[in-house]
């Protein structure tokens, strides 16, 4: 009888030719998407002098999602997925890049972005797809952990630097540094990875509907998807406090730095966090410390009711990210135990229900703090955060043994993860 598995390692990862060049491509397009939000936002304030507008621009690379998710995703099911990276990496350059010719009027850039952030989703519908193929088995955590403190550092990297950078370069600069970042990812993409046909061919008759619904229909019938994707929703709970920074930051007698700071303690927190759970525990008990680890990441913001100083509320929300890195094993988890058929489409699905959760909550939370003081509003969230993950944990911890053991591959097609009714109860 084998012992648990031991933790990947990041270097067994990197030895993996396809990954380093995944790795490689996400990295650029990161950089450069975060460069282009701060130029869009500063070209449409500049052109328009209307707050409410920049503060659109920068929604509107968040929300399209919410529709390509869901609509989108079935697409790195049904085509070579390699080949629709490359295709939707190109569409995003053209388009940035027409983003970029001066003089082009408000509304046409907003459509742009638009469709930039739309194509964005089947892209990464198929890298999320892949990525378990890369690396196969118990490497998938440690490759997982690497996409998901690329995107943390990126984005602190993005938004520290994005404003000295467009000062420097311009706005129409920026956005063609940008364009070309989406080439070089396509570069990469093209060359860097293996051909692989389609996942799988549709059956004859097979209806449009079907395969946008497929991978909802999968999670449904599914009570450990169900619960995977719920971890992946509690993150609705302590992301408010992002949303709350500025008035958090205000409350405490702090400008501009002091959001920065409060905003940067997070994804701090995450790295850190992510680092340790990937390294040092093994994947099997990653598992079993979700549930733990996703009540003290609402539970911790518990202490802000007491308006500590900044430099406290920067190590609470430092360690409230530490916890939340309980998301990387998760999301690993749960894309291992989906057929690769299905996987693009389970993926957006996951997408999209977080991306809801955290923009309900962050939109909740924002409408309290007109009627409580902020401090206040992140702590009721950290109660309720905590009372629904730990109801969470229970139906976790309560799935038969052999049901949250971290899967050594991805199942096969037409393999379940549920269990007849008898063996449940």
């Amino acid at each position: 009888m084998s012992g648990p598995a031991a933790a990947p390692r990041f270097g067994e990862v990197f030895a993996i030719g396809e990954f380093r060049m995944l790795w490689l491509a996400q990295l650029t397009a990161v950089g450069g998407n975060q460069l282009a939000r701060v130029a869009l936002a500063l070209l449409v304030f500049a052109r328009s002098e209307s707050a409410g507008l920049a503060a659109l621009t920068y929604a509107l690379t968040l929300l399209p999602e919410l529709v390509g998710g869901p609509l989108l995703s079935w697409l790195a099911d049904r085509y070579p997925r390699r080949g629709l990276m490359v295709v939707c990496d190109l569409a995003r350059a053209g388009l940035v890049a027409a983003m970029a010719v001066p003089g082009t009027s408000i509304w046409l850039l907003c459509g742009l972005l638009i469709l930039v952030q739309l194509v964005q989703s089947p892209h990464l519908a198929a890298r999320s797809a892949l990525l378990p193929t890369v690396a196969p088995g118990d490497r998938y955590l440690a490759a997982a952990a690497v996409v998901n403190v690329t995107a943390q550092l990126g984005q602190l990297a993005g938004f520290a630097a994005g404003g000295v950078a467009v000062a420097a370069l311009g706005t129409s600069q920026a956005l063609l540094i940008n364009a070309g970042t989406f080439v070089l990812s396509a570069a990469l993409t093209r060359f860097g990875l293996a051909r692989r046909p389609r996942p799988t061919a549709p059956a004859p008759g097979t209806a449009r509907r079907s395969a946008i619904t497929g991978g909802a229909a999968l999670v449904r019938a599914d009570p450990r998807l169900r619960l995977l994707v719920a971890f992946g929703c509690l993150s609705g709970f302590y992301a408010c406090k992002e949303g709350l920074a500025a008035p958090y930051a205000e409350a405490l007698g702090h400008g501009p730095t002091g959001v920065g700071l409060l905003l940067a303690a997070g994804p701090a927190g995450a790295v850190l966090g992510v680092f340790v759970l990937t390294r040092l525990v093994s994947p099997d008990r990653g598992l079993r410390l979700l549930g733990p680890l996703a009540v003290a990441a609402s539970g911790v913001l518990v202490f802000t009711a007491l308006s500590p100083g900044l430099a406290v509320t920067c190590v609470l929300w430092g360690v409230s990210g530490v916890f939340s890195a309980f998301q990387v094993p998760a999301n690993a988890a749960y894309s291992s135990s989906v057929p690769d058929a299905l996987r693009g489409q389970a993926f957006g699905l996951a997408s999209t229900a977080v991306r809801v959760a955290q923009g309900v909550g962050i939109s909740l939370a924002g409408f309290a703090a007109d009627l409580v003081p902020a401090p206040v509003v992140i702590a009721a969230f950290g109660v309720a955060g905590a009372a629904v993950s730990a109801v969470v944990a229970l139906r976790w911890s309560r799935l038969p043994h052999h049901l949250d053991r971290a899967p050594q591959e991805p199942l096969p097609v037409g393999k379940s993860l549920t269990v007849s009714p008898k063996e449940v109860e």
